[in-house]
């Protein structure tokens, strides 16, 4: 049955409109009415964003957020901060996994992302052999998403190899690996997988050009059609220094050489670009993804966003160290005004909001990375996030404002209500499942970490 939603304001496809009144059925938005009072039975709030993508996530890194805090006895970087990652993710299971991405889809929909793109990349048993069912746990990540209501882009990893030319794995990379045909076979088992989340999208991702060789990678984006392709490319100085000694070319260089690189492709991190390769990129059609968080914790570096002028972008909580949408967009743009020490750096003109800027920049590019349209607009889902406008940091504030008063000073306690496919999952900040996933979440981490 229908339902109406009420709202002072929203920020619509053509901007910001008064007294919206939006009609949902099965789980869509139907009908979209501007400067009209409510009617009875209309749910009535104040202020109503579209909720946003998070277009890289890998959730079983939720579990091992603060653990790669302490020193080591050589220069920490994240080649050490990846053996962290490959001990933690040594005795994980099906159920385990299931309970982390629960908990950590949780607190995205708590903080305004409505769809995520989980780059999953853990697939087999911790012997390295496959399960019975090679999408075991890509299905443990369906279960999660559909635990907790979260909209859904799956990219299955292809993994093969521990470096440029095909080298050797690791025994760390045991669990990721498959050939091209044993990926085709978990591709298929992990669509099925999908069958019951509403609007649930495949694609796929090779890891990184380290991981992939040329041949595989040409076949797997034959193997994608017209699904998103997501890749790790020049997150790291030496993965440039690595590439260039195999190649001849820098990563984002080799890559737009030898593949078809269009609006299908997501290019996470991209942090380590010339000039002239973040014009090619921005000119592409493809997304910059964009984890400031992850690439602050990391000690990536910074994403040449000046350089970037039109590009698609969109920001992914990665590791999952801190998930806040709110900060992934503000620690973009501090990270700007810190390298270049000026202020409202990515505002497209004098007299624009920043946090408007950022706001449109990353819902555009989450959905086009993502394979789903966003936006409060009639035939989308309906992914509808509410701020308290009682927050001491949005009181006065209208328009724009609204949206910079959330970015840069409210921040996730800002959020209000979160829905979902028309369902209303979040309210007063809080998800209707957190205590049950939370507990299974505490269970879950006490049996790893014992």
């Amino acid at each position: 049955m229908p339902q109406a939603l009420h709202f002072a304001t929203a920020y619509l496809p053509t901007g910001w409109a008064s007294n919206v009144r939006v009609v949902i059925a099965a789980g869509r938005i139907a009908k979209i009415e501007t400067d009209v009072a409510a009617l009875a039975g209309d749910e009535c709030h104040t202020i109503a964003l579209p909720g946003l993508g998070n277009l890289h996530s890998h959730a079983f890194q939720r579990g091992m957020a603060g653990l790669a805090e302490r020193r080591g006895q050589t220069d920490d970087s994240f080649w050490t901060w990846r053996e962290v990652m490959y001990r933690f993710v040594e005795r994980m299971g099906p159920d385990d996994l299931a309970a982390i991405a629960a908990l950590a889809y949780v607190e995205m929909l708590e903080t305004g992302f409505t769809r995520v793109g989980e780059f999953h990349y853990v697939h087999h048993d911790t012997n390295g052999v496959a399960y019975a069912n090679p999408a075991a746990m890509s299905a443990a990540i369906a279960q999660a998403a559909g635990e907790t209501g979260i909209a859904l882009t799956l990219l299955p990893v292809f993994y093969a190899h521990g470096g440029f030319g095909g080298q050797a794995p690791t025994a760390g990379q045991r669990r990721f690996l498959h050939d091209l045909d044993g990926f085709a076979r978990l591709r298929d088992h992990a669509g099925r997988a999908l069958a019951d989340l509403p609007d649930a999208v495949l694609g796929l991702a090779p890891h990184s050009l380290r991981a992939a060789t040329p041949e595989q990678l040409t076949g797997l984006v034959a193997m994608a059609g017209t699904a998103p392709i997501h890749i790790h490319i020049a997150e790291q100085t030496r993965e440039v220094d690595d590439c260039l000694a195999w190649s001849g070319a820098r990563p984002v260089e080799w890559l737009f050489d030898n593949a078809p690189v269009d609006h299908r492709w997501c290019l996470v991190h991209a942090t380590h670009m010339t000039s002239a390769e973040t014009r090619q990129l921005a000119q592409s059609g493809a997304v910059a993804g964009l984890c400031p968080i992850t690439e602050a914790n990391l000690g990536d570096g910074l994403f040449s966003a000046l350089d970037y002028a039109g590009g698609a972008w969109g920001v992914g909580s990665d590791s999952n160290v801190m998930i806040d949408a709110s900060e992934e967009l503000r620690l973009y743009e501090y990270g700007q005004r810190l390298t270049h020490r000026g202020r409202n750096l990515l505002a497209p003109s004098p007299g624009a909001s920043t946090g408007a800027a950022l706001y449109a920049g990353a819902l555009a590019g989450g959905a086009r990375a993502l394979g789903a349209p966003s936006g409060l607009a009639i035939g989308n889902s309906a992914d509808i996030v509410t701020l308290d406008a009682d927050h001491a940091s949005l009181i006065g504030r209208t328009g724009d404002a609204l949206i910079d008063g959330w970015i840069f000073a409210a921040g996730r306690g800002a959020i209000d209500c979160v829905w979902r496919h028309g369902t209303k999952l979040v309210s007063q900040g809080r998800h209707h499942a957190r205590e049950t996933v939370l507990r299974r979440y505490r269970a879950t981490l006490s049996g790893l970490l014992e």
